[in-house]
């Protein structure tokens, strides 16, 4: 990997001037060492991708740039052992490093892509265990126990474990199972509040009479 590397080499200059860096979020401070530069022969280029700085027959080109810069924005100062110039950078953010080809954030923003209840500020409804479980026990209960002697026993019990038992909380699991079980599946509550407080009583269809098998 690191020959590799090597050969993705980013444009500059073979005549190059030692140079050094430190960035905040708005800005990247280059400094060039050119002791003595004249200021009248230093020619500096600003452009959105790419940084030339010559003196003489030395130059230093950075290109592409990792971000964006402001052209316009960005200035510079020749001293007497270094030029410092100032990059304004059009995103805000650390770069790490003088070049590279990661995608520019200006011009290669990630695609958004809302769902159709954000789009409509409409929320997708939750469901309601109590109503389910409504549903569910009186559809078992068509039957009599003649027909089948599994009325509000395993198969309820199963049927609805299908259907809700892998989405539920621990306490609503805790107050499904002692109360189909204390009421002798007549009751099947989600609501674990109430259960834990006490036995769950046995409470059998109107028009229907309670019997213990034994």
């Amino acid at each position: 990997m690191p020959l590799v590397v090597s050969l993705l080499c980013y444009r500059r200059s073979f005549n190059l001037y030692r140079h050094e860096f430190y960035e905040t979020d708005e800005k990247l401070t280059l400094s060039i060492f050119d002791r003595g530069a004249d200021p009248a022969e230093v020619s500096i280029n600003f452009e959105p991708r790419k940084f030339t700085y010559t003196h003489g027959e030395k130059s230093l080109v950075l290109e592409p740039l990792k971000g964006q810069i402001d052209p316009d924005a960005s200035d510079y100062t020749v001293g007497k052992v270094k030029i410092e110039i100032r990059l304004i950078k059009r995103a805000h953010g650390r770069w790490g490093s003088l070049t590279g080809d990661s995608p520019d954030p200006l011009t290669a923003a990630p695609t958004v892509v809302s769902s159709p209840e954000a789009s409509t500020g409409v929320r997708k409804p939750q469901k309601n265990w109590d109503a389910l479980t409504t549903t569910i026990l009186s559809s078992d209960k068509e039957k009599s126990v003649d027909e089948d002697p599994n009325v509000g026993g395993d198969s309820t019990l199963n049927g609805f474990f299908q259907k809700i038992f892998g989405d539920a909380d621990e306490d609503t699991k805790r107050a499904m199972m002692k109360s189909y079980s204390e009421s002798g599946g007549t009751t099947l509550s989600t609501n674990w509040d109430e259960v834990k407080k006490g036995k769950v009583e046995v409470k059998p269809p109107s028009g229907s009479e309670w019997k213990k098998w034994n």
